[in-house]
């Protein structure tokens, strides 16, 4: 093997998938994370790596010589692009993940604005900055961009990833419900919520496809269907075997987050793939419902073997609020039920 791609955040969720899908295409890997060790099996022939992704030295140290192709899911602002780019005499492309949260539709609005049906990569994006999530992966992607022949880069913009190995899953929600005994499916918007999903399996071989083809593009990164939240959630109920009533919520949750979920955004966001399919020649290689019992069992296994909080330390932290406020929906499913 004479092909050497760095893979930054390599034990996290996208890495888990990625690292394996390169080396079957016959990258040599070199897997950088912040605890080396142990992650992968002797025979895939992994090199890991200790790099911590703000440490400029590591990072440096980490390229060496020279790598063929850097594989960053870890970037989130103009900081790591600039990073990258001082070190692109010694890499041959990037391949950096980004966010479709980093759209922007008419007003100026995010998730949850109103979007065309699909989203393509001429929408607009926001403004870039260090305000929040969004502006820092737009900042990533402005510097990165403009680097050119300096530095092809390849930019990905996935929505709700899924599969295992993360710490905030947001097929947790339906997951827990179940082992906790919940018997109502409570949905706003009468359940109707799209939020595309983008399996860690798809997003891996849309890596896989951009380190052979290296280009400067952005690109969306989704599965081939954005089913709505109502038919996540009886799909994942249904992989456990799990009934419970749908409560379907015409509007808004109607009190604190009764109703609401990971996906339930008033409008639907779904991203057009056919530029991915154009520049790539990218096929999914799994859908939505497919890949869901591997993630459900991942995901019961996690909660058997440790608590809430040290299985998915970051699942509040990314949504911003309780999604399990069992007191709340008990109280408004009395109020409906005495009416």
């Amino acid at each position: 093997m004479d092909k050497i791609a760095l893979v930054i955040g390599a034990t996290g969720q996208i890495g888990w998938a990625a690292v394996p899908a390169l080396v079957r295409d016959g990258w040599e890997v070199r897997a950088a994370s912040r605890h080396p060790g142990g992650h992968w099996p002797a025979d895939l022939g992994v090199r890991e790596v200790r790099l911590d992704r703000g440490d400029d030295a590591q990072l440096a140290a980490a390229v060496g010589d020279g790598v063929d192709v850097v594989v960053d899911v870890l970037g989130y602002d103009a900081g790591h692009a600039a990073q990258l780019r001082g070190l692109a005499d010694r890499i041959g492309s990037a391949v950096v993940v980004s966010s479709a949260a980093v759209y922007a539709d008419a007003a100026g609005r995010g998730l949850g604005g109103e979007f065309p049906v699909p989203i393509t990569e001429a929408q607009s994006t926001v403004a870039p900055g260090d305000g929040d999530y969004a502006a820092g992966k737009a900042a990533l992607e402005r510097v990165l961009l403009d680097a050119g022949d300096t530095l092809p880069t390849t930019v990905l913009r996935p929505a709700a990833i899924h599969g295992p190995h993360s710490e905030f899953l947001r097929e947790w929600h339906f997951v827990r419900r179940a082992l906790d005994g919940r018997r109502h499916r409570i949905l706003a918007h009468k359940g109707e919520s799209r939020f595309q999903p983008t399996a860690t399996a798809n997003l891996a071989e849309l890596i896989r496809l951009a380190a052979a083809k290296p280009g400067t593009r952005a690109l969306n990164a989704a599965d081939p269907e954005a089913p709505t939240v109502r038919e996540i959630g009886a799909t994942i109920h249904a992989v456990l075997g799990y009934e419970a009533e749908e409560v379907l919520i015409d509007g808004p949750p109607p009190a604190d987050v009764v109703g609401d979920t990971p996906w339930s955004i008033p409008r639907p966001f779904v991203l057009d793939m056919s530029a991915a399919a154009r520049e790539l020649g990218y096929e999914p290689v799994t859908r939505y419902t497919e890949s869901l019992p591997a993630t459900v069992d991942w995901l019961v296994g996690e909660a058997r073997e440790r608590r809430e909080s040290d299985a998915f330390p970051r699942l509040n932290e990314l949504h911003g609020m309780d999604f399990f406020d069992y007191a709340a929906e008990d109280e408004w499913l009395a109020q409906r039920s005495n009416r």
